[in-house]
Parts: C-alpha cells; structure tokens; sequence
C-alpha cells in the first residue's frame, strides 16, 4: 500500500459509528495497518462560527439559513481536505468520524444533491469508501439516550424527528451506493463487515 486510504463513517445518533471506530482501529493496527483516526469537528478551525450558525437555524429554521450551514461545512471540510488530510502519511489508513454524507440525514430543507454539489465544486475530498452506519430508529435512540451526554443535540430533539433522518439516510446510502452497516448485532460483526469492505478498497 502506497497510498492514503479515506474512510469515512456517518450516520444518525446513537448508531455506534464511534465504538465501530475504535474497534475497527484495534482491528487493523493489529494486521500492522498505520491508522489515522479524525473527527470532522476537531479539525475544523471554524467549527465555534458554525456552530453559532447552527443554533441560529434551530430556533428559526429557513431555507436560506440552511444552505448557508451547509456552504460553510463544505468550506470547513475544503480547509480539512486540504490542510489536515494532505499532512497525512501516504500509506494510512485515514478513519473518519462524519464527514459530507451526514448532511443527507441532518438537514432538512436543501437536497442532498445540491449539498454534494457545493463539496465537488470545492474540492472536497470524496472518500474511498463511504460507509453508512444505521440501526432501527428505535434502538438507536435509546442508545444516545443512554449516553452520559444524552441526547443533546441543536438538530435533532424527537424520535420522530431521529426516524425521518435515519430513513432519510438510508435512502441516500443506497442511491449513491455506499456501503450499508447495520449495527444491531454484536460489534464484532459490525467490525468485520467494514473491514472487509477496507481491505477490498486496498
């Protein structure tokens, strides 16, 4: 391997993409694979202005304002993809904690076409394999329920709203032909399932 490999998990609350990483991370260093793990919101230098974005879309949701978080979270991940993925080494394996795709299930008014289009066109960095991580709804939910952190969330606040997102989600996943894990059973089928696919990619 003498190339970056990108990959990208997303998907809804509670769906496990973060223990899913840590596993999948053990997994691969285990075969001697350099594995860089990052977050899309830890590397962003402007993720507090558009976080202040966010809020404001939360309590008065329009159209305009919308497109305007996703125009910004394009731009933060054109700095990442130029600034933060580039410095990576060339023969990683670089995981990535959310990443464009999530947008399908967290914004509600601008298509996902149109938020794809505004990464291309800033030359985003597409990943190598897209991997789209669902539960049920319902289970799901009871796990960011059950977290320290609950279920805080400037976006999502209802189970209905969690349930329109995650088969929003789903939809985008199969229309662009991602890579789908249900994340129900046992971590360790997850893991498998995903690594598969990495050493497929390689």
């Amino acid at each position: 391997m003498n190339r970056q490999l990108f990959v990208s998990l997303d998907g809804p609350k509670g769906a496990g993409k973060t223990t899913l990483l840590e596993a999948m991370t053990k997994v691969l260093r285990a075969d001697n694979k350099k594995v860089i793990r990052l977050c899309e919101k830890k590397s962003d230098p402007f993720r507090a202005e558009t976080m202040a974005l966010v809020n404001r879309l939360a309590r008065n949701p329009s159209l305009d304002l919308e497109r305007e978080v996703c125009e910004r979270l394009a731009d933060s991940r054109a700095w990442i993809s130029r600034n933060v993925l580039t410095k990576q080494p060339p023969d990683s394996i670089i995981l990535m904690d959310r990443w464009y795709p999530s947008d399908a299930a967290f914004r509600r008014m601008v298509p996902f076409a149109e938020i794809l289009q505004l990464n291309i066109e800033r030359n985003v960095r597409t990943p190598d394999l897209h991997v789209g991580v669902v539960t049920a709804p319902e289970i799901s939910w009871a796990r960011a329920a059950a977290r320290t952190r609950g279920l805080s969330s400037t976006v999502i606040h209802k189970l209905e709203e969690h349930v329109a997102c995650t088969q929003a989600f789903e939809r985008e996943i199969a229309g662009q032909g991602w890579v789908l894990c249900r994340n129900e059973g046992t971590i360790e089928d997850a893991t498998r399932q995903v690594i598969v696919e990495i050493y497929k990619a390689l």
